[in-house]
């Protein structure tokens, strides 16, 4: 069922790509950048209200953050699609015990900020944002959060940030447009479309959005963490990375999924952060 709701929807973009290519195309990038907001449980809202909160403004965005204060370095957590910043409790409460000063943020359209489109350059500048708002040394980004960590840190170069660890991040653009353009099912008119418009509002051909290759650029170290059975982004994604991300790590997890949600991850993540 899952499969065939996306389909179905992708038969009558189709269908509309017949008459205007255009509107076809504009219907197929708002959904794409449309994210469900998840419903935060009781349980879920009382740890967050454990923290400092505090909003900031990007672009007429409300911005939420959530800040564990410690004595220790400043980690930033940046969740990923449809997510928000509870996905981090587990791992936020292992670094509170080790005197960490941790935030996190919910990305726009995501948790309790604002904003009703998400794609990852904005969620990049929202990251630039909030590491210069706490001086953040370190970096930590699940799925696309790795992927608009990675563009941020390639734009500014900012020298205070010192590791970045990127948890089943996408290297590129091009491969999560081809799996969404796959998913849906969408004709060449319509995927035509989709590339015009993205280059109308960024300047740039999808193939230039790729964070592998702007890895490149990146001094600070890196840790990447990727599942080898991962299906929503492809292990090949992490090898791609690790070609260009010269200053970086792998570490090859089986069994985690996409989520990389486990006690053997989180280890991984501390252990990189304290030495």
């Amino acid at each position: 069922m899952k499969q065939v709701i996306p389909k179905s929807i992708g038969v009558i973009i189709n269908f509309i790509s017949l008459f205007s290519s255009r509107t076809a195309g504009k219907i197929a990038i708002k959904l794409f950048s449309s994210p469900r907001r998840k419903r935060l449980k009781e349980i879920e809202k009382d740890f967050l209200e454990t923290a400092f909160i505090e909003d900031l403004k990007y672009d007429n965005i409300t911005i939420m953050t959530y800040r564990w204060l410690g004595k220790n370095d400043t980690i930033l957590l940046a969740h990923g699609w449809e997510s928000n910043s509870v996905r981090w409790k587990d791992l936020i409460i292992k670094l509170r015990a080790l005197d960490y000063n941790v935030i996190a943020l919910d990305a726009p359209a995501h948790g309790r900020s604002g904003g009703r489109s998400f794609n990852a350059v904005i969620y990049s500048e929202c990251i630039n944002l909030v590491v210069k708002k706490f001086n953040a040394k370190i970096i930590i980004g699940h799925s696309v959060g790795g992927m608009a960590t990675t563009f941020f840190q390639h734009k500014y170069q900012l020298p205070t940030v010192e590791k970045l660890i990127l948890l089943g991040a996408p290297s590129n653009f091009v491969g999560v447009f081809e799996r969404y353009v796959k998913m849906m099912g969408y004709n060449k008119r319509t995927t035509q479309s989709i590339n015009d418009i993205v280059y109308e509002r960024f300047n740039n051909k999808p193939e230039h959005f790729n964070a592998a290759k702007f890895s490149e650029t990146i001094a600070a170290q890196g840790l990447l963490i990727h599942d080898k059975y991962d299906t929503i982004i492809p292990y090949s994604d992490a090898e791609d990375f690790k070609n260009f991300y010269k200053n970086s790590q792998l570490i090859t997890t089986e069994g985690f999924g996409h989520g990389l949600k486990s006690d053997a991850v989180d280890d991984h993540i501390l252990d990189f952060v304290s030495h």
